[in-house]
């Protein structure tokens, strides 16, 4: 279904390949965007495509990887092929990740801050349901770390 998708909206998408140029290309557009940089911890990127006209935005890896964000203690689970349309503070219509609650695996569909005074990221699922947790859990751990040590100076 996903690489249907990719071979959809590939004519016109701006495309990159090698994980060290696909990695930067991601938290370009996770800033780009106005999302955390830590919300796509891939690796073994082999490449990542970006249709502007369409907004639809494909990342491709060797195989699917697992990451626990440690300060909500939250396991995700990324295929090996994630696909979503972007917009600003959003991702929609999302393929390929998958948080886990309790002892089950959840499809993820949708990513977004409504209000980014707030400081709350949303995720939701197909079936509608939705939970915030603080966009500092999902900033880059350096980012993170910087902010804190700010803090305290």
């Amino acid at each position: 279904m996903a690489s249907q998708a990719i071979a959809n909206y590939r004519e016109k998408a701006e495309i990159y390949h090698g994980d060290s140029l696909c990695k930067e290309k991601s938290l370009q557009l996770l800033e780009e965007i106005s999302l955390p940089k830590g919300l796509l911890p891939l690796d073994g990127m082999e490449e990542v495509g970006y249709n502007r006209e369409a907004g639809f935005v494909w990342l491709k890896q060797r195989k699917g990887t697992q990451h626990t964000f440690k300060r909500i203690g939250k396991q995700v689970s990324y295929a090996n092929e994630i696909t979503a349309f972007v917009e600003n503070h959003r991702m929609k219509k999302l393929t390929g990740v998958k948080s886990k609650e309790l002892l089950i695996w959840v499809t993820l569909s949708d990513i977004y801050i409504d209000d980014p005074a707030s400081g709350k990221i949303s995720f939701k699922t197909p079936a509608g349901i939705s939970r915030s947790f603080p966009v500092s859990a999902f900033e880059l751990e350096e980012e993170a770390n910087k902010k804190e040590e700010s803090a305290k100076n």
